[in-house]
């Protein structure tokens, strides 16, 4: 992974409002599925952390209509997470700007955006949110891309990205270019399985 540049620097900062009420984690065998892949996404430096010290890349999985689990803001540096990394985002309101959690920790930076992924549609159960330079830069404008212009984790995304769902093809490829967060590639799909195998199939070049 590369040194992050100026486009970077703010990844991690929550810019939703975000209400948090300190409680036990969401139960372990509810998580251990996302432990799992998240670890992994480490281990393959698709989640981590920056020389700088800036973290990059958060997972998520639903696990009701109206609620889902996602990793915790500040957790790239941990090369293992335990149930306590982990926070249940149970309601939301992107027009408002503004998002609930429960849990040891705060919900992720991105946690809007996988929000209205949710709130699109029941067919989506998971969501992975990595940083890798070479498939931003290669499939960029290629596959769907929101505009520079958007910023991550706000109802701007939120909206850039449920127009490219309705009026793209957003929802039959499942993968994302973020251009206006650099590095920001977001996958998605009925399982964890399946939206990793969809980074993974661009990783390797299909």
């Amino acid at each position: 992974m590369t040194t992050p540049s100026e486009g970077v620097t703010d990844e991690g900062v929550i810019k939703y409002d975000c209400h948090w009420t300190p409680g036990a984690p969401v139960s372990a065998s509810d998580l251990a599925e996302l432990m799992a892949w998240r670890d992994r996404l480490w281990q393959a430096k698709q989640i981590g952390l920056y020389p700088n010290g800036i973290g990059y890349g958060n997972i998520s999985l639903r696990l009701s209509a109206h609620s889902f689990a996602v990793s915790g803001t500040q957790t790239g540096h941990l090369a293992q997470t335990t149930d306590y990394h982990y926070t249940l985002v149970n309601d939301w309101d992107i027009d408002r700007n503004t998002l609930r959690c429960t849990g040891p920790v705060k919900a992720s930076s991105e946690s809007l955006t996988h929000a209205a992924l949710y709130d699109y549609s029941d067919a989506i159960q998971a969501i992975i949110h990595v940083h890798n330079r070479d498939l931003w830069q290669r499939y960029r404008g290629v596959l769907p891309t929101t505009a520079v212009t958007v910023p991550y984790g706000t109802p701007a995304m939120a909206y850039a990205m449920q127009q490219l769902l309705q009026h793209g093809d957003l929802n039959q490829k499942r993968m994302l270019i973020m251009a206006g967060h650099e590095e920001g590639v977001l996958v998605f799909g009925p399982t964890l399985n399946s939206a990793a195998q969809v980074l993974y199939q661009h990783m390797d070049g299909d």
